[in-house]
């Protein structure tokens, strides 16, 4: 099942590309939550509600994507979790450009640890980049995204996928600069995620994943998640080791080399054969 979100908070499922709204299921999915439920409720309520969605689907006719504006397809997650250096060559090619002058993130995810992305950074499709900062270099980071879909707290590694809800394209903008790393990746916009969320049970092995990303026409990154150094078991293991995991939770899960600069009026275009194509362009901040 493949799940959106778009216009003004309407949820839609994707068949056959084409988006069937579904909105009136969320609705009663909400009414049905706690105000102080710690999460994405719609994301906590596929198991039981999945077959009322894929029914409310069937009742209304389908519009094409590219008429309807994509916002992110998770709305509420109480954090955005990210994982720095998880492929090896993107630790080299980060160390040749800081010239082999030392760096305070270090190369060991085990010592490094995860880090914390401003919920405000996450953006769909159709709300664009706002680049901030043009007098300093602004990276793209492609990566794939884990949407947890239950609460956890200190998963077993044989156990963690269990946790997971589903997955999307994504991407870890980043503003070079002395700062705090955390505060350098949330910036406005400088999380995009879509164009849609797919559920678990689609992707036979997350680990397995071809996904690729494009500056406009260049091919900037090609890489298959076979190459991470924590696999989607061993994030989830370390990361619910520190943090309680709530549904809707995003997961980032590092990104390969090629990173590189982007600017205002670039289309920036991740895609996977399994997760869809994410397209988002940047425009100068309050553009």
């Amino acid at each position: 099942m493949k799940i959106c979100r778009f216009d003004n908070d309407r949820l839609g499922l994707v068949i056959d590309g084409m988006v069937h709204d579904v909105s009136s299921v969320q609705d009663e999915i909400r009414a049905a939550t706690p105000y102080a439920f710690k999460g994405d409720a719609v994301i906590a309520a596929l198991p039981q509600w999945r077959d009322r969605l894929m029914a409310a689907a069937q009742k209304v006719p389908g519009r094409p994507m590219d008429q309807l504006a994509l916002l992110a397809p998770v709305l509420r997650f109480t954090k955005v979790m990210a994982a720095p250096t998880n492929y090896r060559d993107h630790i080299a090619e980060m160390a040749a450009l800081r010239d082999n002058q030392p760096s305070k993130m270090g190369s060991d995810i085990g010592k490094a640890g995860i880090f914390l992305k401003a919920s405000s950074s996450v953006v769909g499709p159709s709300e664009g980049v706002p680049q901030r900062f043009p007098d300093r270099r602004n990276d793209h980071e492609l990566e794939l995204v884990m949407v947890i879909g239950k609460q956890g707290s200190d998963i077993p590694y044989d156990k963690a996928l269990d946790y997971v809800a589903g997955y999307c394209l994504g991407m870890d903008l980043t503003v070079r600069g002395p700062e705090d790393r955390s505060f350098r990746k949330s910036v406005d916009g400088y999380s995009p995620l879509g164009p849609y969320m797919v559920t678990a049970d689609e992707i036979a092995d997350p680990d397995n994943l071809d996904m690729t990303l494009h500056v406009n026409e260049e091919l900037r990154q090609s890489v298959n998640t076979s190459s991470m150094v924590y696999n989607c078991r061993k994030l989830i293991e370390f990361a619910s080791s520190f943090y309680t995991l709530y549904p809707g939770d995003l997961f980032y899960t590092g990104t390969p080399k090629g990173v590189g600069p982007f600017r205002p009026g670039d289309w920036i275009i991740a895609r996977s054969a399994p997760l869809g194509e994410l397209r988002i362009q940047v425009r100068a901040h309050h553009a």
